[in-house]
């Protein structure tokens, strides 16, 4: 009996240990994770050549010549939100890029509060239809409340509808969606393939079959040179294709 009890005294230590270790493995990890030192999507998306970020006031004063230098090919940068709201760091941002050799595109963030119209007009107020640029991108995902709450189908599409149309004829190009999966998804379907297609999918590759997307967001955990902003983190894409394509996607 004295022989069983040291024996399972040292069972149970060493499984106390084991699952202590296992613990403090994990907590590394995630910690990793976290910091995006270790990032799943950055082998899988390792075999695209076009590289690019996404910015905005988020990543404070940016360095575009640095920022330009860290093996990317283009940004896109915020511009505005809803009818009224301009992103602070816009202007700097959007004349920065534009001076490097990146190729530059703006994006709209979509409110589900205010009519489409109004919210074209913000964005043509503040983003010129500079030749070379890519088209408006369109930011359609949840936020706030609303991802408990959404908006119907049609509500939704009775604000995105006018939105796009309206950016399409003063930019004379079908705006860029950006989304994620389960929004697409819910709201949007295949009745918008006409538009260039930026999807989000930052756990693994997208579920959106490859030839239906033209952007993919892989990553909002790298860490580059060249900004200094209270989000130490940026936004890391791919474009499906050559950079000869992506420049064939910009306005004339």
């Amino acid at each position: 009996m004295g022989a069983q009890r040291v024996g399972r005294r040292r069972w149970l230590r060493w499984t106390a240990a084991a699952l202590a270790a296992s613990v403090l493995v994990v907590g590394v990890l995630a910690l990793l994770v976290w910091n995006g030192v270790l990032w799943p999507n950055r082998f899988l998306a390792s075999g695209y050549d076009v590289r690019g970020v996404d910015v905005s006031s988020y990543q404070g004063d940016i360095d575009w010549p640095v920022l330009a230098d860290e093996d990317i090919d283009f940004a896109f940068i915020k511009a505005t939100e809803g009818s009224s709201h301009v992103d602070e760091r816009f202007a700097a941002n959007w004349d920065g890029a534009l001076a490097t050799d990146l190729v530059v595109g703006a994006y709209h963030f979509l409110s589900f509060e205010s009519p489409g119209e109004t919210q074209a007009a913000n964005m043509i107020e503040q983003v010129p239809a500079t030749p070379g640029t890519l088209p408006p991108v369109v930011d359609a995902e949840y936020y706030a409340g609303f991802a408990a709450d959404p908006p119907s189908v049609a509500e939704l599409r009775a604000i995105l509808d006018p939105l796009l149309a309206d950016l399409e004829e003063h930019y004379g190009a079908p705006p860029i969606l950006y989304t994620t999966q389960e929004f697409r998804e819910r709201f949007l379907g295949d009745d918008y393939d006409d538009h260039p297609l930026w999807i989000r999918a930052v756990a693994l590759t997208p579920d959106v079959p490859r030839h239906e997307w033209e952007f993919w967001q892989y990553s909002d955990r790298d860490v580059l040179d060249g900004y200094s902003g209270e989000e130490t983190h940026i936004d890391m894409n791919v474009f499906d294709g050559s950079l000869e394509e992506l420049q064939a996607l910009t306005l004339d």
